[in-house]
């Protein structure tokens, strides 16, 4: 009997294809795994590692048929391990991220031994695990006066055996489509670290702390629900229904409107798989972040995604903290900070290289490019937006809201919605003709934006906000009470600027 018989009946039920409804099982399964996983003792960690391996590679093989590119993860993963051994200098990371990320390349363009590869999710997942644990480990040969918080935090002292770096390469709630973790975390799950941390609040029967089931079982009923939404909707409702005559023949603001409704539709997939994946990684205690103020548990740092926040986004930088937030972690500590010289502060270049990266390490597909580059101006003009504009509408801490302080929340919320479908739209059409035919027929609004505020911005708009915030900041000054001694003043111009 053909195994993938089993999935052919669920698949045709919610039309996806047989290795989706394979991943969604596998994401299942995790869930009962992950609360045995929890029952492996922190004094057996071999055992535990061996438990990650194990079942990534009965998800790998039996269920998913993946046995060439089980080979390509380990081919990457000792490729890794031995490099980041062996050679000690600066060099080190970057040969890391050359090695992996052009193992990465090759396996998008198909071209290995004339192989078709069916590994890619997987490997861009390990391959944010993989160059993060470098940089890791080059920290840790740092002094520690040399490193940022972060680093300090998250840097390997002590390299490890091989068997738990494959435990760590294999988790297995993550291994076929994240969220990817880092080393440290990895080891501070293993040792239960993680959890002694914490500030108790009443004593525990176990180290691990009561209440992940509940949290966890909640991201599978929403991941099931986003799952329901996107297999009834996107029939009928996607990027590609831009193509279509009938969109064609369409009023340009209909258009409009009904493309932020496609956009939602497309997310409901990532939503699901990213729901599920959290889910079964808090059932094997990750993503634990301490006790709130009745002693109840929290369980947070294992989020890829925060819903609301990119739906009704207040900014785009909340937006993008929110989405996919493991790799936007890695593509900010591990490439933007690490392509900006020593000494200086990050700029456009950095975020044009950042951008870049994100576009390759999803694929080769034109449609990546045009989705991350174009990424890359609106993040430009949403920090100059809230650098120039911003202070011109907040209130005093403590004054109420303002009329200006809503409008601007509100065109802020309206104009990252409209660049975040816009913008994402070639990451599902792929192609340069489909995304310029999609682009056209939505009036090429995303670029009449962008093309405005860079021009604003760099055509003296810049210098004039500026100096109305000098103006403002000059009446508050005239208007600010004598009684206040020069000590009070500073403390409430400081906190005025770090609330803008």
């Amino acid at each position: 009997m053909d195994p993938d018989a089993l999935f052919f009946p669920l698949a045709n039920a919610l039309g996806a294809s047989v290795d989706q409804i394979k991943i969604l099982s596998c994401l299942l399964i995790a869930y009962p795994l992950g609360s045995l996983f929890t029952r492996i003792p922190s004094s057996q960690p071999n055992l535990k590692h061996t438990f990650n391996i194990f079942i990534s590679v009965f998800f790998l093989i039996p269920v998913l048929n993946l046995h060439w590119g089980i080979l390509h993860l380990l081919g990457s993963i000792l490729g890794t391990y031995f490099i980041a051994a062996n050679i000690r200098g600066p060099s080190m990371p970057w040969i890391v991220f050359v090695f992996v990320m052009g193992h990465l390349t090759v396996n998008f363009v198909h071209v290995f031994d004339g192989i078709t590869v069916d590994i890619e999710v997987p490997q861009m997942i390990l391959t944010t695990k993989l160059t993060s644990f470098a940089w890791n480990v080059h920290d840790g040969r740092k002094q520690e006066e040399d490193l940022d918080k972060w680093q300090l935090h998250k840097r390997v002292t002590r390299y490890p055996t091989l068997l738990e770096f494959l435990g760590f390469s294999f988790y297995f709630p993550g291994v076929l489509i994240g969220p990817p973790l880092d080393y440290a975390s990895y080891i501070s799950l293993i040792d239960e670290s993680l959890f002694k941390s914490a500030e108790l609040t009443k004593p525990m029967r176990r180290a691990i702390p009561d209440g992940r089931k509940r949290v966890a079982y909640r991201k599978m009923l929403m991941g099931l629900v986003f799952l329901g939404f996107f297999a009834a909707l996107t029939p009928s409702y996607n990027f590609t229904t831009t193509l279509t005559p009938w969109f064609a023949k369409q009023s340009l603001l209909y258009r409009i409107a009904v493309f932020q409704f496609y956009g939602f539709v497309e997310r409901c997939k990532f939503y699901t798989v990213w729901t599920l994946a959290e889910g079964a990684s808090i059932l094997t205690g990750l993503g634990f972040s301490g006790f709130g103020p009745s002693g109840e548990s929290h369980w947070e740092g294992a989020a890829n995604i925060k819903i609301l926040e990119i739906e009704l986004p207040s900014n785009f930088k909340v937006l993008l903290d929110s989405w996919n937030i493991n790799t936007n972690v890695w593509l900010r500590e591990y490439v933007y900070k690490r392509v900006t010289p020593k000494g200086r502060k990050p700029g456009f270049r950095s975020t044009l290289i950042t951008c870049f990266t994100s576009a390759s390490w999803h694929g080769i597909a034109i449609g990546y490019y045009l989705t991350f580059i174009p990424g890359g101006f609106v993040t430009y003009l949403s920090r100059k937006c809230r650098a120039s504009f911003r202070p011109l509408v907040t209130p005093p801490p403590g004054a109420p809201s303002t009329w200006a302080k809503r409008i601007y929340d509100f065109l802020g919320t309206f104009i990252c919605i409209l660049l975040l479908n816009f913008v994402t739209a070639p990451f599902r059409l792929l192609t340069l003709a489909n995304t310029m035919q999609a682009w056209s027929r939505l009036g090429w609004y995303g670029w009449w934006i962008v093309g405005f505020g860079v021009f604003f911005f760099n055509a003296g708009g810049s210098e004039y906000l500026q100096s109305l915030q000098k103006e403002q900041r000059h009446v508050v000054d005239v208007k600010r009470p004598h009684s206040l001694s020069p000590n009070v003043v500073m403390t409430l111009e400081t906190a005025v600027e770090e609330r803008s």
